[in-house]
């Protein structure tokens, strides 16, 4: 809470940002990462693609993600920006990042990118990381997901290729360790996460 109102009483520029939710549903705990950064003084939207939905498992997000269709979700999270300025940061949980970082490649104006367990490769929406567009990743060095699925891989070769991208793994095998309302939350690798999002967002 100090370093929210330091920030805000130092005038920095706030950004806005659309944060889409992982696979168990827009969370308590997503929400309230989001109103982390609102009293950082940010702007926040967080489109809901599951229409009200959350899971209690992992495996019952994913279950529903499939029977609705990964390029549907993918869509409506596009179309989530529709009507929305053009200077916008992009972030995204685990699922959340396939949209997040589509738009980040693709939509004119992004200011940024923040993606949370999971990563694309860039060649999945486009040639190159756009120019001038940073970029922060966050995951766990042994998370099955993150680090067991090649999410890990491709985000050293975007920090590689990209002119200004950070990479932060933490120690530990939690998926969605970020999100306060899930047992898979560690609280001080979010406080840490948290701080560096920050950080990101006021420069």
């Amino acid at each position: 809470m100090f370093a929210a109102r330091s920030y805000r009483d130092q005038g920095d520029p706030m950004a806005e940002v659309l944060l889409f939710h992982h696979a168990q549903g827009q969370t308590a705990g997503v929400l309230a990462f989001a109103d982390e950064l609102r009293r950082a003084g940010h702007t926040v939207h967080t489109p809901d693609l599951y229409d009200g939905r959350t899971f209690a498992t992992l495996d019952d997000g994913l279950a529903y993600a499939r029977e609705v269709g990964f390029d549907n979700l993918l869509d409506r999270g596009v179309g989530a920006a529709d009507g929305l300025p053009e200077e916008l940061v992009y972030a995204g949980f685990s699922l959340g990042v396939m949209p997040a970082q589509k738009l980040a490649q693709t939509r004119a104006g992004a200011r940024g990118a923040m993606l949370f367990e999971s990563c694309f490769p860039v060649s999945e929406f486009g040639t190159a990381w756009p120019a001038g567009v940073p970029v922060q990743i966050h995951g766990m060095d042994a998370d099955p997901f993150f680090a067991g699925e090649g999410d890990l891989d491709a985000a050293r070769a975007l920090v590689e290729s990209a002119e200004d991208a950070e990479l932060f793994v933490y120690p530990g095998d939690r998926h969605l360790f970020a999100d306060s309302s899930l047992p898979s939350y560690d609280a001080d690798a979010a406080k840490l996460l948290t701080q560096r999002v920050l950080d990101f967002l006021v420069r």
